[in-house]
């Protein structure tokens, strides 16, 4: 079959893989579509898969064409979206019910073969079932969401709160989506791309600029996210939180980024800094609320390329040109 590869630290190719076969409790899934995200970028760098070469991808969808012997949930034919943790259940993370904080934390298309293929193997587990009003090829959207809604588990959201989000790529404005249905009083999102902050306004933000300098709220935010992992991003969130305010790391940082905190301020005005790190108990919640129509799918996938032009799709996400980029095997 024909697979993306990541071969070595900058270098990805498309080329011919073996087919995957699966395991007792595994299916084959024929991926409809696979989309791109920051995670691709840092293993591009060398970060985060363990072993390279790898074949990257893991938020896709599409339709189970095999099942190992003791499958029982699912038929060929059935169309399913893909979780793709995998954890080891074993250790104290897991069974203190932080799985995505697993030991032995790993997870398909990062340290297993992932969905920038024609076929990708799966946990029968990992597979939820999309209903038919839901298109197989926007189902790659439900990871992502899923990594959102973790983010707003993580932040406990009050009614009322000012919500400031930093990029207005794809994860920023998955989060503007959910701060709306949380009872939020004013979502405001800033980035430095304009092209970006067009879409925020399109999805109904209550103000968007270039810096929240251009912004009017002098006491600062109740809820500060930052969904780019750039420094210069991070460090200016954290001056914006108001006092009792929380601030959300909730984009992926290089490994070497460094920012600068001030401790008598985060005791004195009672400031929470946290992070949400990929999906926990999540990605069944993010399922229902896509089929629901929490997200257009239409506005969110800007680009459906062709996997042969994986390396160029990837070109495209680092460029950030476009919103959500797929793949379609």
């Amino acid at each position: 079959m024909k697979a993306a590869v990541i071969e070595s630290i900058g270098r990805a190719v498309v080329t011919e893989v073996p087919d995957p076969t699966p395991g007792p409790r595994d299916v084959v899934v024929e991926v409809a579509a696979c989309g791109l995200c920051g995670t691709d970028l840092h293993i591009l760098q060398g970060e985060f898969a363990p072993e390279l070469p790898i074949v990257p991808g893991h938020e896709f969808a599409g339709t189970v064409v095999g099942t190992g012997a003791q499958v029982t949930e699912v038929t060929v034919g059935d169309r399913v979206a893909v979780d793709p943790s995998l954890y080891c259940h074993e250790c104290r993370y897991c069974r203190t019910g932080h799985n995505n904080l697993c030991e032995r934390w790993a997870a398909i298309g990062v340290t297993a073969a992932g969905g920038a293929a024609q076929y990708a193997v799966a946990p029968v587990a990992n597979c939820v079932k999309l209903p038919e009003h839901v298109r197989t090829e926007d189902a790659a959207l439900i990871e992502p969401l899923s990594c959102a809604v973790r983010g707003y588990d993580v932040l406990r959201s009050r009614l009322g709160a000012h919500v400031l989000i930093y990029g207005s790529g794809t994860m920023g404005l998955m989060m503007l989506e959910l701060a709306k249905r949380t009872g939020a009083a004013s979502v405001d999102v800033v980035d430095l791309n304009p092209a970006r902050l067009e879409t925020a306004r399109r999805l109904g933000v209550s103000a968007s600029a270039a810096t929240p300098d251009e912004l009017d709220r002098p006491q600062g935010w109740d809820l500060v996210i930052d969904a780019t992992g750039n420094a210069a991003a991070i460090q200016d969130g954290l001056e914006r939180v108001s006092k009792a305010g929380t601030f959300l790391q909730f984009g992926v940082a290089d490994y070497a980024t460094r920012v600068t905190i001030d401790p008598y301020r985060i005791y004195n005005q009672e400031i929470t800094i946290t992070g949400s790190m990929a999906v926990l108990h999540s990605y069944e919640r993010a399922a229902e609320l896509f089929a629901g129509g929490v997200l257009d799918p239409d506005v969110f996938i800007s680009d459906r390329l062709p996997l042969g032009q994986y390396p160029q799709a990837l070109d495209q996400f680092a460029a950030g040109v476009g919103r959500k980029i797929v793949v379609v095997p």
